[in-house]
Parts: C-alpha cells; sequence; structure tokens
C-alpha cells in the first residue's frame, strides 16, 4: 500500500508551526533512498524528508542535534514523527559546494577561487572532526558505532561485488582477499578516536547565507581524520586540479597543526594515501552498483573520472603496501573497454522544452525525429487574472511563488515531470537524439512559462544533457 508522503509530511507541518502547508513540492532524487520535499506555508519554508529505515532517521536526528549543539553549521531539526518515519529540517536552499565549484570552472582565475573556497571547508574541519566528538554516544551511529575492520572491509567488497565482477574484470579471488586483509591490517593501525563523517563530499556541503553547511552525515561515526579529507579532496566529480589537491592537503596539515598540538603530520601522511584509494573504490562500488545494478545511467558518468585519479594515484601516490592483485585490477580499469561503452555521450541527446499559447497554436517541432509532448496547462490557477500578476510572467519570482502555493500546479507538474523523466531515460538507453516537450496555457506568459522553467532546473539536476528553453510569447526571448 502506497503512503500518503506529501500528506504525512503536511500535517507534520500543520503540527509544528500551526499553519497550513500551501505546497509539498517532491525535490529531485539522489544516490539514497530518501525522499525530500521542500515545504512552505504560513510564510514558512522547510525541508521534510521521509526515510523508511528507522535506524538511519535515528542515527541523523541524534547527529544533527548533537553537532548543532556544539556550534557546527548543519540545519536545524524542526519536528520528528518517529512513526510515520518522516522529519523536518531546516531549509539551506539549493546552491551546493559541488554546484559552486562547477560554475567556477571556466573562469580564468578558477584554481584560485577553488582553493579559497576549499580552504574554508578544512577552516570548518578541525571542530567538525576534534571538536565536535566530545561527548557523542557512537552507539546511536549507523550502520556502525566505528570505522573499523567490519567497515573496511565492506567497502573493499562493495568495490568488488558491485563493479568488478559486473566489468568481468579479471582477477585471482584468494590474491584480491589477501590484499584485502592487508589493506585492512594496514588502515586499522591509524587513530580512530575522531567524527567521521563519512559521505563528506562536495553535494553534502551547502552555501547558504554567505556560510558553509553540511547535511546528510547520518552514516557519521568515529574514525581516522584522513578519510574526510580523502573524501572531499579526490572526489571524481569535481575533479579537482592535482596541484589545488597537492595545496589544500598542505594547508589541512598546517590548520591541524596549529590547532592541536598532538597532531602529527608524519602519522597523518603516512595512512593517508591508503584511505584516498579506499574512498575511491568505495566511490566506484557505488557508481557501479547505482549504475549497473539498478540501471541509473548518471553515476556511470563519474566512474571515468575515478579511474582516471586512480591511475594518477599510480604513478604518482603508490598504494603504501606490497600487493600482488589490486595494481592489476586498476591497470585493467584504466584500459577496460566496457567502461566508455557503459557512458551515454554526452549531449548526445537534447530536450527542447517550450512555452505558448494556444490562441497562437501549438508550435510546430522542427527536431529531426517530430513528435515529443505537449501539455496543457490551462486546469491550473492563472495567475495572469490577478492584478498584481498580469504584467508579469512565470520568470518573475511572484508568479512562481504564488504557483508554488497551488496545490494543482503541484500536482500538475509532479505527474507531467514523471511522465518525462521516464522518457529521457528510456531516449538516453536508446540513443535517441531529440526529445521536444510543450506547455501551453491561455497567454502563453505564465503557467506555460513556470513549467518550463521547473522542468529544465528538475532535467538539469538530474541528467548531463542540452537542454534549450524556448518562451514563443515573451518578446526578445532568446532560446538558452
Amino acid at each position: 500500500m502506497d503512503v500518503d508522503i506529501s500528506g504525512l509530511l503536511a500535517n507534520l507541518f500543520r503540527e509544528w508551526c500551526g499553519s497550513q502547508a500551501v505546497s509539498v513540492i517532491p525535490l529531485p532524487g539522489s544516490g539514497s533512498y530518501r525522499r525530500y520535499y521542500r515545504i512552505k506555508g504560513g510564510g514558512r519554508q522547510v525541508i521534510g524528508a521521509f526515510n523508511n529505515d528507522e535506524r538511519e532517521n535515528n542515527a541523523f536526528i541524534y547527529l544533527g542535534k548533537h553537532l548543532l549543539a556544539t556550534g557546527i553549521k548543519v540545519p536545524e531539526i524542526y519536528a520528528t514523527d518517529p512513526a510515520n518515519k518522516i522529519y523536518l529540517v531546516e531549509d539551506l536552499g539549493d546552491v551546493t559546494l559541488h554546484d559552486h565549484v562547477m560554475s567556477l570552472k571556466n573562469e580564468d582565475d578558477s584554481d584560485k577561487r577553488i582553493t579559497e573556497l576549499y580552504m574554508r571547508v578544512i577552516d570548518a574541519m578541525p571542530a567538525l572532526q576534534v571538536q565536535s566528538s566530545s561527548g557523542i554516544d557512537y552507539s546511536q551511529c549507523y550502520p556502525r558505532a566505528e570505522f573499523d575492520s567490519q567497515s573496511i572491509m565492506w567497502d573493499l567488497h562493495y568495490f568488488k561485488y558491485s563493479l568488478l565482477k559486473p566489468l568481468r574484470i579479471k582477477f585471482y579471488e584468494q590474491d584480491l582477499e589477501d590484499d584485502f586483509n592487508l589493506i585492512v591490517k594496514f588502515l586499522c593501525n591509524a587513530r580512530r578516536e575522531y567524527f567521521m563523517f563519512r559521505d563528506f563530499q562536495s553535494r553534502n556541503i551547502m552555501l547558504h547565507d554567505g556560510g558553509l553547511y553540511f547535511i546528510d552525515f547520518q552514516g557519521g561515526r568515529k574514525g581516522p581524520l584522513q578519510y574526510d579529507l580523502a573524501s572531499v579532496l579526490f572526489e571524481a566529480k569535481t575533479s579537482l586540479a592535482p596541484e589545488v589537491r597537492e595545496t589544500l592537503l598542505e594547508y589541512y596539515l598546517e590548520t591541524f597543526g596549529k590547532n592541536f598540538k598532538w597532531f602529527s603530520s608524519g602519522s597523518f601522511l603516512e595512512y593517508y594515501y591508503g584511505f584516498v584509494y579506499l574512498r575511491l573504490m568505495q566511490a566506484m562500488g557505488a557508481y557501479g552498483f547505482r549504475g549497473l545494478t539498478e540501471h541509473k545511467p548518471l553515476f556511470l558518468q563519474s566512474l571515468p573520472g575515478a579511474v582516471k585519479i586512480v591511475s594518477w594515484l599510480g604513478e604518482n601516490h603508490p598504494f603504501p603496501l606490497e600487493l600482488k592483485c589490486l595494481p592489476d585490477v586498476f591497470l585493467q580499469l584504466e584500459h577496460s573497454p566496457s567502461i566508455p561503452a557503459l557512458i551515454p555521450e554526452q549531449g548526445e541527446l537534447t530536450v527542447t522544452i517550450k512555452s505558448f499559447s494556444y490562441r497562437n497554436g501549438i508550435p510546430p517541432d522542427t527536431s529531426p525525429d517530430g513528435g515529443g509532448f505537449v501539455f496543457d496547462c490551462r486546469s491550473v490557477n492563472n495567475p495572469g487574472r490577478i492584478e498584481e500578476f498580469q504584467n508579469m510572467t512565470g520568470l518573475d519570482m511572484p508568479v512562481r511563488n504564488f504557483l508554488d502555493s497551488q496545490p494543482d500546479a503541484v500536482e500538475f507538474f509532479k505527474h507531467t515531470s514523471i511522465l518525462i523523466d521516464n522518457a529521457v531515460n528510456n531516449y538516453l538507453k536508446r540513443k535517441f537524439t531529440n526529445l521536444s516537450v510543450s506547455f501551453g496555457c491561455t497567454g502563453g506568459r505564465h503557467r506555460s512559462v513556470y513549467m518550463t522553467e521547473r522542468l529544465a532546473g528538475f532535467l538539469k539536476s538530474k541528467y548531463s544533457i542540452n537542454i534549450v528553453i524556448r518562451h514563443t510569447e515573451i518578446d526578445g526571448k532568446a532560446d538558452r
């Protein structure tokens, strides 16, 4: 039986603030099974979450309250409903560190600006990793209290079973297991009495009100310092330049050396690159599981970048152990013809999204294949009939906020986006090159423009595809 998550969250929102929720809008999914919604009402805006895993929810709520109490910038938890597996948290907006870094990539001084941004992240790490660890009840953590030998072996087997075996990479089973056992024994010698965020990556760091905030820490536990730095600096998605990574490593060592007399750069570096390899193997296992097992092609797009980083590591920072199998496994991944074949070509699919007025007719589809979707928005409450909105369009924030608050607009977008999401997935798999989507309303200036912009944002957050936007009734509006 399907659960009415939107309804449950609306009820919790009303109980928390005393106001009705005027909109409960699903947010794009990610790699987890958690589902997020933006809720508005009574002048307030929050994020609602549903997660079927009660133990993970408990860990998030416990760690969130603890971190906030120790001064760490994490979202405030407003209300919880454990029985229905939902909770409300502070809305930190939509700009992640990843988004901001990618927007800087083409700037002339991009490396300098990116380095300065990551230095701000490192400035927060002494408090996050060390000072916050005081008083944590690690028995509340999920799925384990400590990043111990069992946790490390889980990551290694994730890499083996979710990536190597599906790609049919050749290895002698016992030799690989011997390597894994050596790695576990070696890494367990590192000090592990700190708070380890676990998934410390650029999509879990938000830019909000001029500050950096940290989200998705439900996997946090006791662990080594090295793992989180490896996670954020050697992330395939951001692909930081080697020189930037080296500068930031030096900055981390200096920062911790100034803050803690007990900190030893030599001891840290002894295990650092071992944890870098481990994190990359865990990430590649995740890309394999999400992409090959769950058939989510977006995750496979990060795999070549991760393999490239491992190749660079082999040349510049070889694994600090004598391993008999793993180096050849990495070499096979580097030269595997299977990996490029798994990745949809960038830009091979163009989605053209148009707004139009039914008074002037449905715009023609000039793409080579023809066809596509045409949606009639006239059933949605029309802001054009409201005097304050008459000289505005769906590009203007007051109109967008109005439609965000209309349940019929929310439902309309929910159902149309599901159809288009399924189509885009199918078109990518079948190597189609064009998809046309048109939204029409009475004047072609409010509802249809709003739906066009919302769909474009939804698709951009989920796929690496070309998106062209055309607002046919807005004079001087060029294609984007």
